[in-house]
């Protein structure tokens, strides 16, 4: 009896084909080999375990098993001819061709099978004594990066030189990218390093790049800058790319004067022609420093250089003018953003509202908030967080609850700890901390994760209300979760433990750290009702 309804299918599908293969035949192949081969691979489909007895019984060529292993892989799956070529290896010692090794090697590269398919092209290579060329080799170490092996990447790699060949930059390149993603910065630098050093292969400009990407995620400036020079004076001409790479690795290296003179100096010498990157770059890290005079500097250089400023442009100066209490600059760059033809994104106009937030104009803040759905926007997680934030600020609980509420009505935002944080806590400030503990419950079911601000306020919020029994409840769920608890919730719950009179739990509270420098004489332990105040970041 057949086993499934798919079996008939695939059956008859077999069965009504023609004769003549589906796939290019060898011009070896006879009649009786394709046939043996539809047989034993409709077979295979339907009574897996009855084939070891019909190999006995058949003279099965290796012709014939390599037919029946492509049409296995075309009609079936790439596993299922990987299985049938291990039965006839194993049961009948059939050698298969390098075609078929290569096809299943293939197959099974591209299906993620990767250590099923090394295992195979080391097989072939014993047993049909082959040699790679450039090309499948090149594909075998693509594939390893991209399936995350890239210590089989590495040792493919290694084996060029004794198959007479030496692979490209793009080989390299790919390798090289690949540890960068998988945050082996330092691997790859000396990857790079070693391989040129020795003259195993000859990089272009792209391998440049990703070597001074890696050098500038370390903030190893000096070397990115060395390797730079090295660059030039093997011949090569760095792109915008690799100019790029530098200026933005400057400023994250908080080297933004440097990495303004670097911009100007490019645009003297004529090196390259600076784009609407490279300025951001500069300007968005003076936005974070505060230095708005400097930034807007830049951005005047900008325009006079004829480069149109992007959203992200205006976004950071929108930002860093309302973060720095200039909300009408604020203003002024996002009309400008406006009349430029530069349409305003939910990040433009969260910026926006949490100026306006910052230098108390609510209202405003508000009104931005209302005039969102003309402008096609919905606010997101971000957002909220802000409005929210300052409204527990202005003790407008109720008010914050009301937008929080609305957040957990939308079902594209996960929720987060930081928008949920400045209600709870707010809530157990005025002692309601069984609501507190409702809408952290609400948060949890929404696949919402609480951070250690969450538990150390409701920890708190319960020291103040007495309830030391909830408190340690929440303290050892807190450290079972992985959520380390920092010395605000350990050291507010050990000394209310030990001002109620309960020296054994507050023991139990610190074995489960280590806590050294603990003391209940430290000032800012609480002492009777008065509690460490909770930041909670935005």
């Amino acid at each position: 009896m057949l086993r499934r309804p798919s079996h008939l299918l695939l059956l008859l599908r077999h069965l009504s084909s023609s004769t003549r293969a589906v796939f290019p035949l060898p011009p070896n192949a006879h009649a009786a080999d394709l046939w043996i081969s539809k047989a034993l691979s409709t077979s295979f489909l339907l009574f897996p375990s009855s084939l070891p007895l019909l190999f006995k019984r058949l003279h099965l060529s290796p012709l014939a098993a390599s037919l029946a292993i492509t049409r296995l892989q075309q009609v079936a799956s790439t596993l299922s001819a990987f299985h049938f070529f291990l039965l006839t290896r194993d049961h009948l010692s059939i050698t298969h061709s390098i075609p078929t090794y290569k096809l299943l090697i293939n197959s099974l590269s591209l299906s993620g099978h990767m250590p099923d398919a090394l295992n195979l092209f080391d097989e072939m290579l014993t047993a049909c004594h082959y040699s790679p060329d450039e090309s499948f080799l090149g594909f075998l170490i693509e594939s390893c990066v991209a399936n995350g092996l890239l210590d089989s990447a590495l040792d493919l790699l290694s084996r060029a030189p004794h198959f007479g060949f030496q692979l490209g930059p793009s080989r390299y390149n790919n390798i090289m990218t690949g540890l960068v993603n998988s945050s082996r910065v330092k691997d790859a630098i000396i990857f790079f390093k070693d391989h040129l050093v020795l003259g195993q292969f000859t990089p272009d400009i792209w391998s440049f790049n990703i070597v001074l990407k890696a050098m500038c995620t370390l903030g190893d400036m000096n070397s990115a800058l060395e390797l730079l020079d090295e660059m030039r004076k093997l011949g090569y001409s760095p792109d915008i790319v690799t100019y790029n790479t530098l200026v933005n690795g400057l400023c994250k290296a908080n080297q933004v004067n440097k990495a303004y003179s670097f911009l100007k100096r490019l645009r003297l010498k004529g090196l390259v022609v600076p784009n609407v990157i490279t300025f951001t770059s500069v300007i968005s890290s003076y936005c974070k420093l505060g230095k708005m005079n400097d930034a807007r500097k830049v951005f005047d250089e900008m325009l006079h250089s004829g480069i149109k400023p992007n959203r992200v442009t205006y976004n950071v100066l929108i930002d860093g003018y309302g973060k720095n209490g200039d909300i009408h600059s604020a203003c002024m760059m996002y009309d400008r953003m406006m009349h430029g033809g530069c349409p305003a994104d939910i990040i433009t106009i969260t910026s926006l509202i949490n100026g306006y937030c910052m230098n108390n104009q609510l209202d405003q803040a508000m009104r931005l908030w209302n005039e969102m759905g003309l402008k096609g926007l919905r606010p997101n997680v971000y957002t909220y967080s802000v409005m929210i934030h300052y409204l527990c600020k202005l003790n407008r609980l109720e008010d914050a609850i009301r937008f929080l509420d609305e957040l957990t009505m939308r079902e594209d935002i996960v929720p987060k700890a930081f928008v949920y944080n400045p209600v709870l806590d707010g809530l157990c400030r005025i002692g309601n901390v069984d609501k507190a503990n409702r809408i952290l419950t609400e948060m949890e079911k929404r696949k919402g994760y609480p951070d250690k601000y969450t538990y150390t306020i409701l920890i708190i919020g319960y020291c103040m209300k007495g309830r030391m029994e909830d408190a340690i409840t929440l303290f050892h769920r807190m450290f079972d979760t992985g959520c380390k608890p920092d010395n605000v919730a350990t050291r507010s719950l050990v000394s209310c433990l030990l001002k109620a009179g309960l020296p054994n739990q507050a023991s139990t509270i610190m074995s489960r750290l280590s806590f050294d420098n603990f003391s209940v004489k430290d000032d800012h332990l609480v002492l009777g009702r008065k509690i460490p105040e909770v930041s909670v970041a935005v």
